[in-house]
């Protein structure tokens, strides 16, 4: 999609600067879809929050460490 916007020109350089863009262009893509990606994650992090009701507790890994040691002789 061809797009005219106004962007300023320290945002470019610092995001031509963090992505190793060699052209506005790739910079702006980079960054879109780097964003896109990032909003995928946390909505996807939103939605398992909280999901894993058989996950072990603290009481659990400590007898689970307590038996995996060895005895002292």
């Amino acid at each position: 999609m061809k797009t005219t916007i106004d962007i300023p020109e320290d945002l470019m350089e610092e995001a031509m600067k963090f992505t190793g863009a060699k052209t506005k262009r790739e910079a702006v893509v980079t960054a879109v879809d780097r964003f896109n990606h990032l909003k995928r994650l946390e909505k996807l992090n939103a939605r398992v929050r909280g999901q894993f009701r058989d996950f072990m507790t603290q009481t659990d890994l400590k007898a689970m460490r307590a038996a995996d040691m060895p005895k002292a002789k």
